[in-house]
């Protein structure tokens, strides 16, 4: 894990320099540290961007003490990992077992916290795992369904494909892996949708 140290150390210092208490924790691989505009466009949330470049499921476990542990009150957590564990060469039920091991981790510290989990996306550069990304959601999201913790799948699969199925070009920054500004709007319309539902449900 020492490779992630530099990262690591950049999200720790990003949740020390954040000037208010944050009550949404945005943690995860590396489309949500390059999501630029994170905090103008969950500004109401009182956002805190922990993402590291290149983190699976299992760093974000294995970091989880060191980069969340220290924020006390936040109400919501937004997750996105996963989609790195598979590039690796994971398979889906070997991510399920991380995201198992994540879940018990944030509810150590967090009991009720509301959680969103968002879904591995279908990336232009990794369409030859496209099957291994689909089994792996739907196993994530039949597991937090199990579940009556206060946690939420927020599907963006399906809303990043076109009518033929494929990955919609536009979303995307040359290298077919990281996402434009087209794509984090699209997410943060998927987010806030979900957010506003759940919290009309409770």
């Amino acid at each position: 894990m020492q490779w992630y140290e530099e990262d690591v150390k950049a999200a720790i210092a990003e949740r020390q320099g954040c000037r208010y208490d944050p009550k949404t924790i945005f943690y995860g691989s590396s489309s949500i540290r390059l999501w630029n505009k994170l905090y103008e466009d969950f500004e109401g949330f009182k956002p805190v961007n922990l993402g590291f470049g290149g983190s699976t499921l299992a760093a974000c476990v294995w970091f989880f003490d060191r980069i969340v542990s220290p924020l006390k009150t936040p109400t919501k957590f937004i997750l996105y990992a996963g989609d790195n564990d598979l590039g690796d060469g994971r398979h889906p039920e070997e991510v399920l077992i991380f995201f198992r091991e994540f879940i018990v981790k944030l509810r150590q510290q967090y009991p009720a916290i509301a959680f969103y989990y968002i879904s591995i996306k279908p990336s232009i550069s990794r369409l030859e795992i496209i099957d291994r990304i689909i089994y792996t959601n739907k196993l994530i999201e039949e597991d937090i369904n199990r579940r009556s913790d206060n946690g939420y799948y927020i599907d963006i699969f399906s809303k990043m494909l076109g009518k033929d199925g494929k990955p919609i070009a536009t979303y995307f920054e040359d290298d077919g892996l990281h996402m434009n500004r087209d794509g984090y709007i699209l997410w943060r319309e998927t987010i806030l949708n979900e957010c506003l539902l759940t919290e009309k449900i409770h």
